[in-house]
């Protein structure tokens, strides 16, 4: 299932999901200038390697180092669909959020559960040497979030050959099961996920935002009455 576009309403203009959106073009631009094997090095010294924790732990590396990629981490990309079908997310599902939380409280949420979506990925591949990248963690928090507050609204979706409007509790569940799917799966047969996908943080971003939302509270409305 590919989302085009929802119908959920928004009275307020998303200017945080913007500038998320922004940024995290701007990295990718910055990256794709830099020679090959400075890239490399861009998102090891930028994307979350979980072995560093580790490395930490044992002295031979600083805090700093370990903990500011798990934030760094949510703005870089592998590549340009990397990019795209992830800020194309954003797109769909941020803006309701932002306005349902106001931008300060959104800015916020997304990055409590890029962080807990990186957290979760160290978990379960602790000594991976392999740097985790994307913004997919903290929009899976987001898509969380969604499935909760608007659980009706209709999502425009690409299925097989089929273009559907479907409810979004459908359509995030579906892609909430394949993730965790996919996951176990990889978790079951031992494979390393190198060069792969990084389902475990998708998971952990998910359940996150499906908890986080109701500690979340909304953002205040103001109403005018005549008469």
């Amino acid at each position: 299932m590919i989302p085009i576009r929802d119908d959920a309403p928004r009275s307020t203009t998303p200017f945080v999901n913007y500038f998320l959106i922004a940024l995290n073009v701007l990295v990718f631009l910055f990256k794709a200038s830099l020679a090959g094997r400075n890239q490399a090095i861009f998102d090891f010294t930028f994307g979350l390697v979980p072995v560093r924790v580790d490395e930490w732990l044992a002295g031979s590396r600083s805090l700093p180092e370990v903990v500011i990629p798990f934030f760094t981490s949510m703005f870089l990309h592998g590549g340009f669909w990397h990019l795209l079908f992830n800020m194309w997310a954003l797109v769909i599902f941020g803006d309701n959020v932002e306005d349902r939380l106001g931008h300060f409280r959104y800015l916020l949420f997304y990055l409590t559960t890029g962080l807990i979506a990186g957290l979760t990925q160290y978990a379960v591949d602790a000594h991976s040497r392999i740097p985790t990248v994307g913004a997919s963690g903290a929009i899976a928090g987001i898509m969380g979030a969604y499935f909760v507050l608007f659980p009706s609204a209709r999502v425009l979706t690409w299925f097989v050959v089929f273009i559907l409007w479907l409810p979004a509790w459908l359509v995030l569940g579906y892609w909430f099961i394949v993730q965790f799917l996919s996951g176990a799966a990889t978790a079951i047969s031992s494979t390393s996920p190198a060069g792969g996908i990084a389902f475990w943080a998708h998971v952990g971003g998910f359940v996150s935002g499906l908890l986080l939302i109701k500690l979340f509270p909304a953002r205040q409305r103001y109403y005018s009455f005549e008469g």
